[in-house]
């Protein structure tokens, strides 16, 4: 059984996709929609890695919709060396 939904995807142009959801209530990946298979090294029994795998109740799929606009080239930031905002985020100009 399908469970649609919207979704922006962003490849290789941003656009409202209509996407499949994975079953809420399946016993096996409870909603998430993938597996997760822990993995360690053979000789150490060390943990190297997780490989996930992809849930029979769900399947990922993407049929774009309708592609979103670019911002105008006028409404860019554009991010410059006197520009206070640039490196984090953040002001180290004091509020008064």
């Amino acid at each position: 059984m399908l469970r649609l939904r919207f979704r922006i995807v962003g490849c290789p142009r941003r656009a409202v996709a209509l996407t499949d959801t994975p079953d809420p209530n399946c016993p096996n990946c409870q909603g998430v929609g993938d597996v997760a298979h822990d993995y360690g090294h053979p000789e150490t029994g060390e943990y190297e890695g997780t490989d996930y795998e992809f849930c029979p109740c769900w399947t990922a799929w993407a049929l774009p919709l309708l592609p979103l606009p670019r911002r105008p080239r006028w409404l860019r930031r554009r991010r410059t060396a006197r520009d206070p905002w640039a490196s984090d985020g953040y002001s180290s100009e004091p509020p008064f």
